[in-house]
């Protein structure tokens, strides 16, 4: 993928997100895609990390399911996330380990990603930081993007930008038993949208008598 491919990724989130701060640059002998940091402004207050290369590969997407074979993905921390310098710092960068973690897969898994998939981190799961219990993602559209920007052509190939929205154990289980409509509605029924708060409500943990 040439660098005007992403050049043009780039334009798509300055257009739409911000203006981009500084990139978090990729390994690509890990086969790991650049991260880009937007900072908060007034009219979006909030810190938005978004992949740019996961695209370069196309992901098996079965013939028989209308999905993009390219994406990007981004996550949304609130205003007072306040990243080290130190990218090794995983108490504050594990946002964008996980970013480009996920960013490998399509290529290591011969997979696909898309809306409503979830991936657990690790088998069984674990907490994606030492400050919180949230241990893996589902993969959907940004609540708090405008329309225009779910998804981007170039050179007449489909690009979808999706939010990688942190789990805990029991919303993964949810997920596997019931499908993604019925998390989807505990979610919102709680109002709880693609920004990532460590230790927010788990819409699926029983209590005593039923659920939160």
């Amino acid at each position: 993928m040439s660098d005007a491919w992403l050049q043009q990724i780039r334009s798509h989130v300055e257009r739409y997100i911000g203006g981009i701060d500084r990139v978090f640059a990729g390994d690509s002998a890990q086969g790991t895609a650049d991260v880009l940091h937007v900072r908060p402004v007034n009219s979006r207050p909030y810190h938005t990390l978004l992949t740019a290369g996961m695209s370069r590969t196309e992901m098996h997407v079965p013939p028989d399911a209308n999905a993009p074979h390219r994406v990007e993905l981004m996550m949304t921390l609130p205003e007072a996330w306040n990243p080290s310098e130190d990218l090794n710092d995983v108490r504050s960068h594990w946002p964008t380990r996980l970013l480009q973690s996920l960013s490998k897969l399509p290529r290591e898994r011969e997979g696909w990603l898309g809306w409503g998939h979830t991936v657990p981190n690790g088998n069984p799961p674990q907490p994606l930081a030492p400050q919180t219990e949230l241990c893996g993602v589902i993969i959907a559209p940004s609540l708090l993007v405008p329309v225009a920007f779910y998804e981007l052509t170039v050179d007449g190939e489909r690009v979808a930008f999706y939010s990688a929205i942190p789990l805990y154990r029991e919303e993964l289980e949810l997920h596997a038993r019931e499908g993604m409509a019925a998390l989807l509605e505990r979610l919102l029924h709680k109002d709880i949208n693609d920004v990532v708060y460590l230790q927010r409500k788990n819409v699926a943990k029983k209590k005593r008598f039923g659920f939160f």
